[in-house]
């Protein structure tokens, strides 16, 4: 099963977050993951990646790097996940 994930929104964060995503999601999956520009594909076996089970790393990878309160993770299209900045919206006095 092949699933692309858009990253694109992830390049205003300073350093290397992109491969360091892409890094972690080989070493969590043990699956192929490519890198092209702005969008990672992870290639796997059978059952041993699937949708949920990337987003779920996604969310973990977006905690451990205390970017969770920034982006969210979305199912976009058929095997497509999508990091979105989250909007903040600010109190009203």
């Amino acid at each position: 099963m092949e699933i692309k994930v858009n990253a694109s929104e992830l390049k205003r964060e300073k350093g290397d977050v992109l491969k360091d995503l892409a890094d972690f999601l080989k070493e969590k999956t043990s699956a192929n993951v490519t890198t092209a520009a702005e969008e990672i594909t992870v290639t796997g076996e059978g059952d041993a990646v699937t949708k949920k089970y990337v987003k779920v790393l996604l969310k973990k990878f977006l905690h451990q790097q205390t970017l969770k309160e920034n982006y969210r993770i979305i199912m976009d299209e058929d095997n497509m996940l999508k990091v979105k900045e989250r909007r903040l919206y600010e109190e009203q006095e």
